[in-house]
């Protein structure tokens, strides 16, 4: 079968001289379209729900979280359901089994989800996250007033009504999630004093507010032969008009909302703050990009629209890349590449030395591209990214594309070279052979080894079906090696019984020298043909010694240690200190201000800090999470003799403040260790049991024990029973006596303390850029320690 087919290939040159040049051309056009990265992918199907409730973490636990949890542990394909509560916030994952599309696993979590609608809380509504995952934060920017002109509030404003919207629009963002600033609201502080001196209730303020901020349409009316749309105008557009909203009338005088307190901006709650490079608090935003797309195309997009709208920003306000991770992506391509084609030259110049005849060396040598450029195409279809690993596959196939090329080329050349000086007693006489003569024998040659090269390569082909048997995780780390590996081989094997023979004819010709004349063949057979000899007289001594050296192995084997795969240097790390729980947000604001200046005064670095969390779905950190990115300069710019571990050593050195336990790690694979594990480091320890208070004293007690350990740098117990509470539990007697229920008084709660929000206030064109928010304080006004 092998040898027919070499007979077709060689009669029907053209066709296969075609053939290779639009594989070639498939291969350039699939290679420009795949998805390039740093690292594959290895993130489960994941289906993140957010839900924001202003209520406490065990409120949104037993009301929030609980019930989602369980509806879904039903849904079809879930391999896993994990959720992390905290205050405000409600994160529920949802892991499926490897195979299920994104897609469809999003809409069987929106079925799920509008089941237990009616089980939820008035006002809770739960929201499914980006079509994308943790491995999808590719770029970090920050706003920076160089001119000190604009508050806060007014960088968090262009953040969400200008930036957040134009970027996007670029292809591939899935998200854009704003940090740090202040949102602005509309703020009503009640004095209690004036609503008891009126005698107005809180909620019926509340409920006037509401009722007073709001438009309707009247349907149509018809004047002369045309018809006018009617509306009803009345959203609140300034402070004036807040001001002015009547709440009741007492002896035919209104009172307005003035009369029983102050109106004025102020900022909403947050909780996360954003700081660039120890110089002060900042607004930033994270491109997330969507699932399974091009990480370089699309950081290239961002920057090309940055670049874009940057003359419409206000004067001396720049945007700031914090995190860009294309520059990873380019130099780990680039170093691939040049490794790859550094490899091919060696290669070229091995077959040149020892076949000692150009034309002849030509043929592998044109084999090798056109293999590696034909796996691409497979590549495209089935999804797999450029990326190291993908690219290193094709790097450890280099030498084996070649063998069978060189085997037969080599084989063709010594049967022709032979015939040329057959029953010539002078080496240096050569009889003529005709063309007819020379392809019979360079075909035969060819037939002669072509199904066993063909079989050795389906051989090493099938010896990677193993990698290709390996799940989760693992799978989706080798796989792209395995494929690329695979692929190169495989379009190795089909060139070698097509291509290589018909260019056997086209290359192999003329005077060729006879295989003893080459001077490198004198010295490879002087060094091998003894050793073979001798290993061939004594068969027995020369398997017992290769047992001996095999047995050798062993003990080495079991000291080397294992590792699901070697760190990468990112280009960037991530300090992440933990803090305890109950740490305000201006405590938090001052120590990451403080860790930020102690990092910036190493040359090396420039620093993206931040503290909490975002307003994305796939950003769960809670305020007493550190999460700063130290983006390392160029290795021409640091100081003589600094190496990247003598670099994290002196600054965790520097870095030691009370009450923080520090943790070094690099973006990306902390963002793929969270969303696997939910665990920030590389190492860590699950303890489950029935009591809240048991789990956090075993692990105070593992905290304890790992920390005398010399090989630990650092050791965190998280607490599960995080923050300070402050109760008001209702007197139910108390209460009857004023007529009040205990709902009277726990909305007085939500109301009074916390404030109420009422989200129809419309925006003015230049009064207040910012989402239309306004909060009731019913007693003292609390002011935050960062200002406003």
């Amino acid at each position: 079968m092998i040898a027919r087919w070499i007979d077709l290939c060689a009669r029907n040159r053209f066709l296969v001289f075609t053939g290779t040049l639009l594989l070639v051309l498939a291969g350039v056009w699939a290679e420009r379209r795949m998805p390039l990265d740093a690292l594959p992918d290895i993130s489960d199907v994941q289906v993140i729900i957010h839900t924001a409730w202003n209520e406490p973490p065990n409120v949104i636990e037993d009301q929030v979280t609980y019930p989602i949890v369980t509806a879904l542990l039903a849904a079809p394909s879930v391999k896993a359901v994990r959720a992390q509560t905290m205050f405000g916030d409600s994160y529920v994952f949802v892991v499926f089994e490897d195979g299920t599309d994104l897609y469809w696993a999003r809409s069987r979590v929106l079925e799920y989800l509008q089941q237990i609608a009616g089980r939820l809380p008035a006002g809770v509504h739960p929201v499914i996250g980006p079509d994308a995952t943790a491995a999808g934060w590719v770029y970090e920017y920050l706003i920076v007033d160089h001119n000190h002109r604009y508050s806060l509030a007014d960088l968090r404003s262009l953040q969400d009504w200008f930036l957040r919207y134009q970027i996007e629009t670029v292809p591939g963002v899935a998200e854009v999630a704003s940090i740090g600033g202040f949102v602005r609201q509309y703020q009503v502080r009640l004095d209690p004093d004036k609503l008891r001196a009126f005698n107005i209730p809180l909620s019926t303020v509340i409920e006037k507010v509401r009722d007073s901020t709001n438009e309707v349409g009247g349907r149509l009316l018809e004047f002369r032969g045309a018809e006018y749309m009617v509306r009803g105008l009345g959203y609140l557009r300034s402070l004036s008009d807040l001001e002015t909203v009547p709440v009741a009338s007492k002896n035919g005088t209104p009172v307005l909302v003035r009369d029983l307190g102050t109106v004025s901006f102020g900022p909403d709650i947050r909780r996360g703050v954003a700081e660039w490079n120890g110089e002060g608090e900042a607004v930033g935003g994270i491109v997330v990009m969507r699932y399974g797309l091009n990480a370089l195309n699309v950081i290239s997009g961002v920057k090309m629209k940055l670049a874009e709208i940057a003359g419409s920003l206000p004067p001396g306000v720049e945007v700031v890349s914090g995190y860009d991770r294309s520059e990873l992506i380019q130099a780990s391509i680039d170093t691939l590449e040049r490794d790859l084609i550094e490899e091919a030259i060696i290669v070229s110049l091995v077959i040149v030395i020892f076949l000692f005849h150009f034309r002849s060396a030509l043929i592998p040598i044109l084999t090798l591209p056109i293999a590696v450029v034909a796996s691409f195409i497979p590549m495209y279809y089935l999804q797999v990214s450029s990326n190291i690993m993908s690219l290193g596959g094709l790097a450890l196939a280099i030498g084996v594309l070649v063998d069978a090329a060189i085997v037969m080329v080599e084989n063709g050349y010594r049967h022709l070279s032979e015939a040329q000086h057959a029953n010539a007693g002078d080496q240096t006489k050569q009889r003529s052979i005709s063309s007819r003569e020379r392809q019979r024998i360079l075909l035969d040659a060819a037939k002669q080894v072509g199904p066993a090269l063909f079989l050795s390569l389906l051989i090493i082909v099938v010896s990677f079906l193993p990698v290709f048997l390996l799940e989760a995780q693992e799978g989706r780390m080798f796989r792209p090696l395995a494929w690329t590996k695979t692929l190169a081989i495989g379009f190795s094997s089909l060139l070698a019984i097509t291509l290589v023979p018909s260019l056997m004819l086209l290359f192999i010709r003329g005077r060729l020298r006879p295989e003893s004349s080459n001077p490198v063949s004198w010295v490879t057979q002087a060094i091998y043909l003894p050793v073979l000899r001798l290993c061939l007289r004594f068969p027995k001594t020369s398997v017992l010694l290769n047992l001996v050296f095999l047995a050798l192995t062993f003990p080495l084997a079991f000291k080397l240690g294992s590792q699901f795969m070697p760190p990468l240097f990112e280009g960037a790390s991530l300090y992440m200190p933990t803090a305890l729980p109950g740490i305000s947000i201006g405590q938090a604001t001052q120590l990451l201000q403080q860790q930020d200046q102690v990092l910036r005064s190493f040359p090396e670095v420039s620093v993206f800090g931040s503290i909490g969390r975002s307003d994305s779905a796939t950003d769960n950190a809670p305020l007493d999470m550190y999460d700063t990115t130290v983006t390392l300069k160029p290795r021409g710019e640091w100081r003589p003799g600094m190496t990247y571990e003598k670099l994290i050593s002196e600054m965790d050195t520097k870095l030691q403040f009370p009450g923080l336990t520090n943790t070094w790690t690099m973006p990306i694979e902390n963002r793929l260790d969270m969303e696997l594990t939910g665990i920030k480091t590389p190492v860590g320890i699950k303890i489950q049991g029935p009591s809240l208070d048991g789990i956090e004293a075993l692990g105070a007690t593992v905290q304890q024990m790992l920390g005398t350990m010399p090989e630990m740098r650092s050791v965190f117990a998280e607490r599960v029973a995080q923050g300070f509470y402050i109760n008001v539990e209702v007197n139910r007697a108390e209460a009857a006596r004023y007529g009040l229920t205990v709902g009277d008084v726990q909305r007085a709660i939500t109301s009074g303390i916390g404030g109420r929000t009422s989200p129809k206030i419309s925006r003015a064109a230049n009064a207040i850029p910012s989402p239309s928010a306004m909060r009731s304080i019913f007693g003292t006004t609390f002011k935050s320690s960062s200002g406003w």
